[in-house]
C-alpha cells in the first residue's frame, strides 16, 4: 500500500487467525462490506502458522487485505502485538477471525469516539451467534466484555506496552485493567459485532483459562 494511502487511513482492522479457513472468509467479507470508505481503513490480518486451508481463504482476499504471516506459532497476543507495530492510522480494532461485523461497525464506532471528544475508546453492543450463523442473544459489552468490537488509539495501546503476550488467554481482561487505569471506555448501545460461541473455542478450555485467571488475579492483586 503506497504512503499516501497510508496517510488516509483513519482506522485499521486487526484479525488474528489460527486454523480459521472455516469462518475467515465471512469475516473478511463483513469487513470489506463496510459503510466506511474502504480507502480510510485498512485490514491487516495475522496468520499465525495456520496447519489448515487459511492461508489458501486469504490468498482469495490479497487485493484487499495485508497480511502477516508467522513462520512458526506465536499466540494471540503476540500476534496482534505485531499488527499494533504495523499499524499508521490513529485508531485500531480488533475483530476475530471467528467473528464477523454489522456494515456500520467501522462508521459508528469512528463517528462515536472522534465527536465525543472526552471518549478514549469506544465498545460496541454484540450477538453471540452459533455456528451456523443465528443469534442467540444481545450482550451488553460493559455486562459481558469480550476483547474485540472496541475502537483504540493506536498510540494509548502502544503507551501501555500492548499486550502481554504471557497471557494466551485473558489477554484482553488484562490490557483492560491496565488501560482503564489512564483511560476511558464508553459503551455504543448499537450490537454491531457477531461473537461467535463455538465448542471450537479457545475460551471453552476450562483448564487453561483458570491457570491465565489465576495469573492475572496475582498480576493485579485482584480479590
Amino acid at each position: 500500500m503506497s504512503s499516501q494511502n497510508e496517510k488516509n487511513e483513519l482506522i485499521t482492522v486487526i484479525v488474528a487467525a489460527w486454523n480459521e479457513e472455516k469462518f475467515i472468509g465471512r469475516c473478511i467479507r463483513s469487513l470489506l462490506a463496510q459503510t466506511f470508505e474502504k480507502e480510510k481503513f485498512k485490514i491487516i490480518v495475522v496468520n499465525d502458522a495456520s496447519t489448515d486451508l487459511t492461508s489458501y481463504a486469504l490468498e482469495l482476499f490479497k487485493e484487499d487485505i495485508t497480511v502477516i504471516q508467522n513462520d512458526h506459532n506465536i499466540g494471540l497476543p503476540a500476534s496482534i502485538n505485531k499488527a499494533i507495530k504495523d499499524v499508521k492510522s490513529r485508531y485500531f480494532v480488533r475483530v476475530d477471525a471467528d467473528d464477523y461485523v454489522s456494515k456500520y461497525f467501522l462508521q459508528f464506532l469512528y463517528m462515536f469516539v472522534t465527536e465525543n471528544s472526552y471518549m478514549d475508546a469506544v465498545a460496541c453492543d454484540y450477538n453471540e451467534i452459533n455456528d451456523k450463523g443465528y443469534a442467540i442473544s444481545r450482550r451488553n459489552c460493559f455486562e459481558s466484555p469480550i476483547a474485540c468490537g472496541i475502537i483504540f488509539c493506536t498510540d494509548d495501546i502502544i503507551d501501555l506496552g500492548m499486550y502481554d503476550e504471557s497471557f494466551l488467554l485473558h489477554e484482553e481482561r488484562d490490557l483492560r485493567i491496565r488501560f482503564l487505569k489512564k483511560h476511558n471506555i464508553f459503551r455504543l448501545e448499537l450490537s454491531l459485532y457477531r461473537y461467535r460461541k463455538h465448542s471450537g473455542g479457545m475460551t471453552n478450555d476450562d483448564e487453561a483459562m483458570e491457570i491465565h485467571l489465576k495469573k492475572l488475579h496475582l498480576k493485579h492483586n485482584l480479590d
